[in-house]
């Protein structure tokens, strides 16, 4: 297992178990790998007392940039759209694995937020492994504050 899928795994499971843990939690399943969801980029559903909920997670090792990477190409050289554009999901779940740190983005909200203000901010590529070789993904960086004063409803939990 590659330390990118080690660091995805470890991110569903400590979100499915804290989602478990909330009042009014009546079930988590975890769907990332069942394909009709694949195709929507929806990780898990939550089925609430109340409504149920999709998620997509994101999840990072780069804490201390101040930083969300949003993914708008997910794969450069097949040009297939970035999951932060593509997903499907009511909430994007955005989890710093080294200090439990989840910022819950609500979607489309966010989007359309970001697609109004892509321009302010750059744009950087990532090489992504797979097994010996490895692909690009494009996206923007941007400031964690910013998103926290002009998108309303995000959320911030330590868990």
């Amino acid at each position: 297992m590659s330390d990118g899928q080690k660091i995805a795994t470890r991110a569903s499971t400590e979100i499915e178990a804290w989602l478990r843990e909330w009042d009014g939690t009546v079930s988590v399943e975890n769907v990332e790998y069942e394909a009709a969801y694949q195709e929507k980029d929806i990780d898990l559903l939550w089925m609430t007392a109340t409504r149920d909920y999709s998620i997509e997670i994101k999840a990072d090792r780069n804490d201390g940039t101040g930083n969300f990477f949003f993914e708008t190409i997910s794969n450069k050289e097949k040009n297939t759209l970035g999951c932060f554009l593509k997903t499907q999901a009511d909430f994007l779940f955005y989890y710093f694995v080294e200090p439990r740190t989840l910022y819950i983005l609500p979607m489309p909200r966010t989007r359309k937020w970001f697609a109004e203000n892509i321009n302010r901010f750059e744009e950087r590529e990532a090489a992504t492994p797979v097994g010996k070789d490895h692909y690009i993904t494009v996206g923007r960086i941007v400031p964690i504050d910013i998103v926290l004063k002009e998108v309303s409803g995000v959320k911030v939990k330590q868990l």
